[in-house]
C-alpha cells in the first residue's frame, strides 16, 4: 500500500514533442481545416457594436438644514429625518433592477430604425423577426423548433400569455418572449463603479443606430423609475394635499356668498338679531379663509418635497452612434480555431501514443 502511494505519473514532454514533430502532415491538415472552418465562421458571424451611457447620481447623504435639524433634534433624545438616507433602492442594486424581467419587458415596445433607414418597427419585432441567423446557428435553431413542436408551451397565448410586446406580462412570459428578455439581459448591462457610484450603461446590437437609441431609452427609463420611486410618498400626499386644498377653497367660497348675500338681503336692518347673524357668517368666512391659506402653505410645502425628493442625475457620457465596431476580429476568430484544431490534434496523440508519453515512476 506504501508502495502504491509513492508512485505517481510521469509525462514525458521531450517525447511527446518528437511525437507531433514526425506527425507534421496530419497536424497541418487539422489545423488547415480547422482554419477553414474559423474563415467560415469569422466571415458569416455579423459585426455588433456597443453603445455607452455614463451617469452620475445625486448622494443621498443628508447636509445642508437637514443635517443640522437631524443633529440638533439627536442632542434632546428626538429622532428627525428629512430628504435622503432612507431608500431602498442605491445605485449598486441599480443592475439587479435593470435584470429583472419589469425593465426588460419595457424596452419591448420600443421604437427603433436601423442605420440604413430600411426597417422602422419595435425592438422586440426587430430582436423576433429581423435577426440575421449564421449557418452554423442553424442546428440549434431546428432543434429549438422541433422541442417546440414535441413539448407545448407552458405559457400559451390562449391562456393568458401574449406574443405582443404590447400586452406581455413579466409575470407570465410565453417561451419566445423569456428567450427575447434573456437576450436581452445578455446585451443590455449596467455596472457601477463602487468608489464614486457612477453609472455605466452599455448597449450592444447589431446595428448601430440601434444599439444608440436602446442606450438612451435604458437611461431614460432608468431615471424614470428611480425618480418614480423617490417621489412615490412626497407626490401621493400632494395628491392629498391639493385634495384638502381644494375643499377648504370650495368651503371659504361658499362661506363668503352667503355673507355677501346675507349682508346685501339685510343692509339696511338695524336690528340686533340680524347684525349678530353677519358677525357669525362673518366669523365663519374668517375661518374657513385662514383654513385655506393654510393649505395653500402646505400645497406650497408639498410641492418643494417633490422637488427635494426628485433625484437628480448628471450625464457624464451620452449615448452616440458607435463608428467601429465592437466584436471580435476576424483574425483572433481565426486564430482561436487553428489553435483547437493544434490541440485536438495534440490530444489525438496524447491518447494514441499514452504508453509511450505516460510513464509510472516510484516517488
Amino acid at each position: 500500500m506504501e508502495e502504491y502511494k509513492k508512485r505517481k505519473i510521469a509525462v514525458d514532454f521531450f517525447r511527446l514533442l518528437s511525437i507531433i514533430k514526425r506527425d507534421k502532415k496530419k497536424m497541418l491538415l487539422f489545423c488547415g481545416v480547422a482554419a477553414v472552418l474559423g474563415v467560415a465562421i469569422a466571415l458569416d458571424t455579423p459585426k455588433e457594436y456597443t453603445s455607452g451611457v455614463l451617469l452620475a447620481p445625486e448622494s443621498n447623504d443628508a447636509s445642508g438644514m437637514s443635517g443640522n435639524l437631524s443633529s440638533l433634534a439627536s442632542m434632546v433624545g428626538m429622532k428627525f429625518s428629512m430628504g435622503g438616507g432612507d431608500d431602498a433602492i442605491f445605485p449598486e442594486i441599480y443592475p439587479d433592477l435593470m435584470e429583472s424581467n419589469d425593465f426588460k419587458v419595457s424596452l419591448f415596445p420600443i421604437e427603433v430604425q436601423t442605420i440604413k433607414g430600411d426597417l422602422k418597427t419595435t425592438y422586440y419585432d426587430y430582436l423576433d423577426k429581423h435577426q440575421k441567423v449564421s449557418w452554423y446557428e442553424y442546428p440549434v435553431v431546428w432543434f429549438q423548433a422541433l422541442m417546440k413542436k414535441l413539448v407545448s408551451d407552458p405559457v400559451p397565448d390562449a391562456q393568458g400569455g401574449s406574443s405582443t410586446p404590447e400586452k406581455a406580462d413579466p409575470f407570465r412570459l410565453t417561451k419566445r418572449q423569456a428567450a427575447i428578455a434573456d437576450y436581452i439581459g445578455k446585451h443590455v448591462t449596467c455596472a457601477v463603479d463602487k468608489k464614486t457610484s457612477a453609472i455605466s450603461i452599455q448597449v450592444t446590437d447589431r446595428d448601430p443606430l440601434i444599439a444608440a437609441t436602446l442606450a438612451d431609452s435604458v437611461k431614460a427609463r432608468l431615471q424614470a423609475f428611480i425618480t418614480d420611486y423617490r417621489t412615490n410618498k412626497a407626490r401621493k400626499d400632494l395628491e392629498y394635499v391639493e385634495k384638502l386644498c381644494n375643499e377648504a377653497k370650495a368651503q371659504y367660497v361658499e362661506a363668503r356668498q352667503l355673507y355677501a348675500a346675507y349682508s346685501d338681503a339685510n343692509q339696511e336692518l338695524i336690528l340686533q338679531k340680524y347684525k349678530s347673524k353677519q358677525e357669525d357668517l362673518e366669523n365663519d368666512m374668517q375661518l374657513k379663509y385662514n383654513a385655506y391659506t393654510q393649505m395653500m402653505e402646505q400645497l406650497q410645502l408639498s410641492r418643494a418635497k417633490v422637488q427635494e425628493r426628485t433625484p437628480a442625475f448628471t450625464v457624464i457620457q451620452s449615448a452616440s452612434v458607435p463608428l467601429k465596431h465592437s466584436s471580435k476580429s476576424k483574425a483572433s476568430t481565426v486564430l482561436r480555431w487553428v489553435f483547437m484544431g493544434f490541440m485536438l490534434r495534440v490530444v489525438i496523440l496524447m491518447w494514441k501514443r499514452r504508453r509511450e508519453i505516460f510513464r509510472v515512476v516510484e516517488a
